[in-house]
């Protein structure tokens, strides 16, 4: 086994190894440094390790089983980095977080596949767009993010949420119906569910549009004066 080990050794093969690795390696480290400096979940090393990674799985394939072999393992890369990206995504509070890097983590896997696949110069244009978006699009994202948000009627998908005993389940749900249709809010779905062993929770999810925070505030207050209701809110969300 030993001496079969030695035969496959190829200096030039090596060599050629060597460089694939190097690239991936200084890449993903200008990748990763942007990251880090910004503290982002996924920083300088993981980042490292994702372009290394993927160039020694594409490097070890294309040199065992030549260019088809290295597009069946950049395929497996591809969907094997979604499993990493959604470890970094969190969600709080209705808002997404970690998009941006798990999409970066993404773009760090490419860059590396490139580099193990001899792409040198493509996997040099790949690591710069991937920078790019994450610095020359940044004042493009906090100007729109700086624009007034906060005013009284905001364009945005809200929830109304109803709590009620199960035996008035169909009282709190014609209620619910009553109070939308005159209040003029129409409901993309209304879903009910059950809230404990004896309670259901009624979600009613209101039509994208603009919508006064106060209005619904006062509407699921009259809602929770209803002696059949128990509790009732609602809630924004930002996210499609």
């Amino acid at each position: 086994m030993n001496l079969q080990a030695i035969e496959h050794i190829n200096l030039a093969s090596l060599a050629d190894t060597t460089i694939s690795l190097t690239t991936a390696f200084l890449l993903g480290s200008l990748i990763g440094v942007e990251r880090q400096y910004r503290q982002r979940t996924a920083g300088l090393r993981t980042n490292v390790l994702v372009a290394v990674g993927a160039a020694i799985f594409v490097d070890m394939a294309n040199r065992l089983n030549g260019h088809q072999g290295a597009i069946g393992v950049v395929a497996y890369v591809v969907s094997g980095i979604g499993f990493l990206g959604a470890g970094v995504i969190m969600r709080e509070e209705g808002n997404v977080r970690g998009l941006n890097t798990a999409a970066t983590l993404w773009g760090s896997a490419a860059v590396g596949a490139c580099a193990g696949a001899d792409l040198l110069l493509e996997a040099v244009m790949g690591a710069l767009f991937v920078l790019a978006s994450n610095t020359l699009l940044r004042p493009v994202v906090n100007q729109i993010n700086r624009q007034p948000i906060d005013t009284l009627a905001v364009e945005v998908t809200n929830t109304v949420y109803v709590i009620a005993p199960r035996e008035h389940q169909k009282q709190a749900l014609q209620l619910l119906e009553s109070m939308l249709e005159k209040a003029d809010y129409g409901t993309r779905d209304m879903v009910v569910h059950a809230f404990g062993d004896d309670a259901v929770e009624i979600e009613a999810v209101l039509l994208a549009s603009a919508v006064e925070g106060e209005q619904l505030d006062q509407l699921t207050r009259r809602l929770a004066e209803a002696p059949i209701i128990t509790q009732a809110f609602w809630s924004p969300s930002t996210t499609e």
